[in-house]
């Protein structure tokens, strides 16, 4: 016979219960774990404040502060990966303030522009 003490099967943390969890009209049913649980929540950017999405370089800005442009406009040209991508204005509006200057390498999620 063996000393050893057995091991109890509660040791064990609780199973989470299953929730409902709907994405794109389908419903599932999981067990959301606690990395999901204390995730930094989405929230919907704000369209006025144009930031970069990826790191890169700006090669040329074709808009002035205080200049009118429609919907699709390019305000600038962000270079990344020697790929050359237009950032279009996203809604009709004003330009209020143009935080870069040509030349100047900046990160994913730097501010770039800001509308009105």
């Amino acid at each position: 016979m063996s000393n050893k003490k057995s091991t109890e099967k509660n040791s064990h943390p609780a199973t989470p219960p299953l929730e409902t969890l709907e994405i794109g009209g389908a419903v599932y049913s999981t067990r959301l774990t606690s990395k999901f649980m204390n995730r930094k929540l989405w929230m919907k950017p704000d369209e006025k404040r144009i930031e970069a999405i990826i790191p890169g370089t700006i090669q040329k800005i074709m808009v002035g502060e205080g200049d009118e442009v429609a919907s699709g406009t390019p305000l600038l040209i962000l270079e990344a990966m020697k790929m050359r991508n237009e950032v279009l204005a996203p809604f009709t509006g004003v330009v209020l303030k143009i935080l870069v200057s040509e030349g100047d390498m900046v990160p994913k999620s730097h501010l770039l522009v800001e509308m009105a």
